[in-house]
């Protein structure tokens, strides 16, 4: 069987998926394929259920739920850390200001609007993000992937780490990004990549330095610097990839939840989220 596993380009996801791309890991008789798109691509090729296995924002779960179950290891989590606003000049606040967001569906957004409900969004490709702030174009940027580590390149300022605001505001880490597979697949091949999924990630972590190797390759601006690759995907391949653990499943769930209760999730809150959790239904 095909499946057909679409991840963004940047750093984590390739570490974590190296095993599975370099065939360190046996794909029990499954014929793997490789597509590479930024997060806001997939979270729209989702909707229409386009690739059996994705990478997903969890703001995009619940219009996808139908479709999909998030699978419970390769999830992206950051405990007290998180996508960043930045800014050239010291912001008061993000009221009414132009802040140049990298997708509607992504879950940096969702948890902006969750802070302040009340800014313009410009959206535009994520690595553009910060080039748009730098130039003048809008007064803040809400910065993801290794943007995280290199806007200070750029002589911006952090405004707000998000992550670190959830962390305040629920005592939970901030679940982003997760990896989702479609049901159409049947139970049984469902759980196969559960135990794929895992053995991937494991070997990564095992591996790091092999698995670091291959990823460089994808660090974008940080790709010269193997300390803060390095730094990169540790924020966000770690034991919480292997598994979200009760506190990470609790958050996914409170922070879909209030994404739906104060109406930036047009969507309702899916009865079953993780794959491994279809024998509680």
């Amino acid at each position: 069987m095909r499946i057909r596993i679409a991840h963004s380009p940047d750093a984590d996801d390739a570490f974590m998926f190296y095993p599975l791309t370099a065939g360190r890991v046996d794909t029990e008789g499954f014929d793997i394929e490789h597509l590479l798109a930024d997060i806001e691509t997939l979270n729209k090729e989702a909707l229409k259920g386009t690739y059996e296995v994705s990478a997903l924002s969890f703001h995009a779960y619940p219009y996808v739920s139908n479709l999909y179950l998030v699978l419970p290891s390769g999830g992206s989590v950051g405990d007290g850390y998180g996508p960043l606003v930045v800014a050239r000049e010291n912001l008061e606040n993000l009221k009414g200001k132009r802040v140049a967001v990298p997708g509607r569906l992504t879950t940096a957004y969702l948890v902006l609007k969750l802070y302040e409900p009340e800014f313009e969004e410009v959206v535009m490709p994520f690595d553009l993000v910060l080039e748009a702030v730098q130039e003048g174009q809008v007064e803040a940027g809400l910065v993801i992937h290794e943007g995280q580590l290199s806007y200070q390149d750029r002589g911006l300022k952090k405004f707000l780490d998000l992550g670190h605001w959830w962390k305040e505001e629920t005592g939970l880490p901030l679940p982003l990004g997760c990896n989702v597979i479609r049901k159409d697949l049947g139970m049984e091949n469902i759980r196969k990549f559960e135990r794929l999924m895992r053995k991937s990630v494991e070997y990564a972590l095992k591996h790091s330095e092999e698995a670091l190797t291959f990823a460089r390759e994808y660090a974008r601006d940080i790709k010269e610097d193997p300390q803060r690759t390095k730094r990169f995907v540790s924020m966000y391949v770690n034991e919480r990839t292997l598994d979200y653990g009760v506190e990470g499943r609790q958050a996914v769930r409170l922070i879909l939840q209030r994404g739906i209760e104060r109406g930036i999730i047009k969507a309702e809150m899916p009865r079953v989220i993780f794959s491994d959790e279809v024998m509680l239904e």
